[in-house]
């Protein structure tokens, strides 16, 4: 059992949903590398995860300065409070559909106006969450009028015919609202808070906001509601009653569509409360804005590196490159590890000895992993293909001669700037910024040269071909190495990104009635 640090109060306080320090992966290491970036100030984080038994010890050691540290899980609810029916009152209700009838017209609307109608709503809903409260979760249970509330809203809009199924998606979708807003009241003092995506998280973050007064920064790694739109599509557990010939190929099943408009809403919720609203490079930032976050509060702030560290590991590399192919990264839907694996059929076929390594830990889903181990196995591959599990990245990147990344969704992926300083090329989908950081920019960061190579999604195929381009021709991954060392060198380092997020401490802890860096 994990002994957590506790404190009175902090200067930061980090809301991390489903990553740092039980998670390891690129965005779990970003948050080790800001707590650690900053010693004067002292951190606490609000860990939120599933449930208690999809998580083992900490992966990472708790950096000195990251002073308290609390744990809860969504989905391990408390026992709800004891049935006692009640009318509910009307008026909290009324406001409460207002809400709702506000968000729904809001989805797909452009700009921040649709935010901010829905936010005003909101700042008047989650006073009235507390224990004992006109929306409490016992009157949400309970009352009457929830009950009018829900059966309303499933007469006019669902279209699964199951209401048993459509009641419980909507008990579910809402209970984790109260554990929040629990967790807000009981929260130690913070000078500001940073939430590190929206969803729960930021949701949290909102509601901390609301309460305290405190400022919020929001820092989208990537973002969040089409990541989840991407597990929604791919999950087997929602419900979908519709009989075969009501199923249209080109209509989502509502529950489904009920949940993405969840997390949208979730979403909207956070960009409304956060004072600034940080996205990793232009194309991100362009996104939230056009999912309602107000664009004066926007900025781009790239990810930074540790380049003496990794710079170091090209000493222990040698004249020619490896023909190592290398996927850093949790082996799950998301990352398209099998598309990685079938290009290494081509790849080995046509370049005897080389190997494809997978480093990464196969326990956030199983199901998947066994699966990638079958398409290995299927494809002959069981002496050229390595599940290696979770390891240092020090150790890997001196003995891989490529970065691949083939992912289906990214935002600016640490392991190829880390890759690149290490004196690796990459290969990698256009998903995210990967574009930008093999390409690079236009203008003067094009002009270094391109650091690798960009194929599309789940091509195999490409993937494969674009490998071989590289390690079959020295020449080339040669020209690659040097334009990746020079593009982190000059635009990614992490002095950079602690500059930019120094001011944004800075001014929230200091001037919290003041304009943002950047704004006004």
């Amino acid at each position: 059992m994990d002994v957590l640090p506790r404190a009175e109060s902090v200067d930061v306080m980090l809301i991390l949903e489903g990553t740092f320090p039980y998670v390891s992966g690129g965005v779990s290491s970003w948050v080790n590398q800001i707590i650690r970036g900053f010693p004067e100030h002292r951190f606490g984080a609000i860990f939120l995860g599933s449930r208690a038994q999809d998580y083992g010890a900490m992966r990472y050691p708790m950096p000195p300065n990251l002073v308290h540290l609390e744990v809860h899980y969504v989905q391990d609810l408390s026992t709800p409070p004891a049935a006692a029916s009640h009318r509910g009152d009307s008026a909290a209700f009324e406001l409460n559909a207002q809400l709702h009838e506000t968000l729904r017209a809001a989805r797909g609307a452009p700009g921040a106006d649709p935010t901010a109608a829905a936010g005003a709503l909101l700042r008047r809903v989650v006073p009235q969450l507390s224990d004992g409260a006109k929306l409490s979760e016992r009157s949400f249970l309970y009352s009457e009028r929830a009950w009018s509330f829900v059966t309303d809203q499933y007469r006019r809009f669902c279209t699964d015919p199951s209401f048993v199924d459509y009641f419980w998606t909507v008990r579910i979708m809402h209970a984790p609202i109260w554990m929040l807003a629990r967790i807000a009241e009981r929260s130690i003092p913070a000078g500001c808070y940073h939430t590190i995506s929206t969803g729960y998280a930021g949701m949290l973050g909102a509601m901390l906001r609301q309460r305290t007064g405190r400022r919020l920064i929001l820092s989208e790694h990537g973002i969040y509601t089409k990541e989840r739109k991407i597990d929604l599509f791919q999950s087997t557990w929602i419900a979908d009653n519709r009989g075969v010939f009501d199923k249209d190929a080109a209509q989502v099943a509502y529950f489904r569509e009920m949940w993405v408009r969840f997390f949208e809403t979730v979403g909207r919720m956070c960009y409304d409360a956060s004072d600034r609203i940080v996205a990793l490079y232009e194309a991100n930032r362009q996104r939230q804005i056009a999912d309602g976050a107000p664009q004066a509060r926007t900025s781009s702030i790239a990810n930074g590196i540790d380049l003496p560290r990794f710079a170091a590991l090209r000493a222990r590399r040698g004249d020619d490159p490896p023909p190592v192919l290398c996927l850093i990264g949790r082996v799950v839907p998301i990352k398209d590890v099998k598309t990685f694996i079938r290009a290494l059929r081509t790849v080995v076929d046509r370049l005897p000895g080389a190997q494809g390594w997978i480093a990464g830990p196969e326990d956030e889903d199983p199901a998947y992993a066994q699966e990638c181990h079958a398409v290995a196995a299927g494809l002959g591959l069981q002496d050229s293909v390595k599940f290696l599990g979770f390891q240092k990245v020090d150790d890997i990147l001196p003995r891989v001669g490529l970065i691949v990344l083939s992912s289906i969704s990214e935002a600016l992926p640490l392991v190829l700037l880390e890759g690149f300083a290490a004196g690796v090329p990459a290969v990698a989908t256009d998903v995210g910024s990967c574009r930008q950081l093999v390409h690079g920019l236009a203008g003067d960061d094009a002009a270094i040269g391109a650091a690798g190579d960009v194929v599309r999604i789940a091509d195999p195929e490409a993937l494969a071909e674009a490998a071989l381009r590289l390690l079959g021709n020295p020449q080339a991954w040669r020209a690659a190495q040097r334009a990746g060392i020079e593009r982190v060198e000059t635009r990614y380092t992490q002095e950079l990104m602690f500059a930019r997020y120094r001011e944004l401490y800075d001014w929230a802890l200091r001037d919290p009635q003041g304009a943002a860096p950047g704004v006004g």
